[in-house]
């Protein structure tokens, strides 16, 4: 396939990016080495942007969404690289909260490419690659993306990067940035146990990859083996830890569709705040956002030595309006009246859901439609759906992505539950039909399991009228 200065379009660019393979899994960092001299090769874009680095099982996407509305809400610029995306591949990349235009994705996509081009063409005299030269290079789909948002970003000169991992933290491409101001470690539970670990030590050893000697942490302080793990990590490296825990906020109540709740905030007491969303779960990440941003005007002006806001802190009034202001995608997302997406997509984050519909005040019933990914923990993801009795019905589909839960092995884990409780349907597209017009006045629809499931619906929702 030939690019560089042949015409090309925003879709074709789309279309090459997905048949690319998605991952690389690297088993020792020094397998870093390819792409370390590849963004050395592309002029190091990363070298002037002040980046915050976000970690962690659930919550990293909304975390990152937070902070950067605060910011934006007190006037400065930023950048935000998170994934995956849900229907459009520009989602991944955000300056100032939009998603950046199909001619700045296809400029970033025509940059990475002709440097790959010039990467594997370029010989000495001697018809062998320079000695700095990795011998093969390749990118895969990630780091792909990754490239193509450094160039972007620097392009635009963001007051601040914010930058989501992919997988993990320590082997993920987007570790390969050592210029952090600040890193971010969200709620660390069980998912990629096959690339991660099977304990939440053995993940938050991986997450804790991302620290940086003299870089602040502010992580998550909700499971103890992992909270020790980030902690022992900090210490050696020198960095100061800030924890954040349940303890920092208070629910105070919904407000139709708002949740009203109060957090203890580093510089000025407590501040109530207000989020746009029913998912009670986003008071955690809110209090994450907020407090990583009071970390990043710390001062120690105080004549004590007590830590104080910094010049240019965000004030309670623009932290308020940031978290109020967020809209975060596939996240307890009112799609339609009474129909909600949300990406739960692992037990944790399956838990941290019905916990909000337990709590939703819906008196007319509910029903839920639920897809998995087969290597997701589904056995007991389905169980706790099925068993939480929140739900008149249940509904199952299969979905497109090929990494989707058969509906022969759909079958196998339903087979300990009265069969009549539940229907199965091949596509998202006809089962979100069937369950909106099957409704009963009043009844809500969830539907979760799959940020995959999530971003068919979307799509479906964009193309068709409900």
């Amino acid at each position: 396939m030939r690019f560089g200065n042949d015409m090309i379009t925003f879709e074709e660019a789309v279309a090459y990016l997905k048949d690319m393979p998605r991952f690389t899994v690297k088993k020792n960092p020094a397998d870093s080495r390819d792409l370390k001299w590849f963004l050395k090769k592309i002029g190091n874009p990363e070298k002037d942007l002040r980046i915050i680095h976000v970690a962690g099982t659930n919550g990293k996407g909304s975390v990152c969404a937070y902070m950067s509305s605060i910011l934006r809400e007190a006037g400065y610029r930023t950048a935000v690289f998170t994934s995956p995306h849900l229907v459009d591949m520009r989602e991944r990349f955000a300056v100032n909260g939009e998603m950046i235009s199909e001619e700045a994705f296809l400029q970033g996509f025509l940059a990475v490419w002709d440097a790959l081009q010039e990467t594997n063409s370029a010989n000495t005299g001697d018809g062998q690659r320079g000695e700095e030269a990795p011998q093969e290079f390749v990118l895969n789909f990630y780091e792909y993306l990754f490239c193509m948002a450094l160039l972007c970003f620097a392009e635009e000169k963001p007051d601040y990067c914010i930058i989501e991992t992919g997988l993990g933290g320590r082997l993920d491409a987007t570790n390969y940035v050592d210029n952090k101001l600040l890193t971010v470690i969200t709620r660390i539970s069980l998912d990629h146990v096959q690339y991660l670990g099977d304990t939440t030590a053995k993940i938050a050893a991986e997450k804790a990859g991302i620290l940086r000697p003299g870089v602040p942490v502010v992580y998550l302080d909700g499971d103890a083996d992992a909270s020790a793990v980030i902690c022992r990590k900090a210490s050696e490296l020198g960095a100061i830890q800030i924890p954040v825990s349940k303890k920092d906020y208070t629910f105070l109540g919904f407000r139709k569709k708002y949740i009203d709740f109060s957090l203890r905030s580093e510089y000025y007491n407590y501040i109530s705040l207000t989020l746009h969303t029913i998912a009670r779960y986003q008071m955690e990440n809110a209090a994450l956002a907020v407090r990583a941003v009071e970390v990043l005007f710390r001062s120690t002006d105080m004549p004590d030595g007590r830590m104080c806001a910094a010049a240019g802190c965000p004030t309670v009034e623009e932290i308020r309006q940031g978290i109020l202001g967020c809209f975060w995608q596939g996240r307890m997302e009112e799609v339609l009246p009474e129909v909600y997406v949300d990406g739960a997509h692992n037990d944790d984050g399956i838990r941290a859901f019905l916990d909000t519909v337990e709590q939703d005040g819906c008196t007319e019933g509910r029903r839920l439609l639920f897809g998995v990914a087969a290597d997701k923990d589904c056995r007991h993801m389905i169980q706790r759906v099925i068993t939480s009795g929140l739900f008149d019905r249940i509904a199952f589909t299969h979905m497109r992505t090929a990494r989707s839960l058969s509906l022969e092995e759909l079958k196998g884990l339903l087979a300990a539950y009265p069969e009549d409780r539940f229907t199965m349907y091949t596509e998202a597209d006809t089962a979100l039909r069937t369950e909106v017009s099957g409704r009963q006045p009043g009844e809500r629809l969830y539907i979760a399991g799959s940020l995959y499931l999530v971003g068919e619906i979307k799509e479906s929702l964009d193309h068709d009228q409900f």
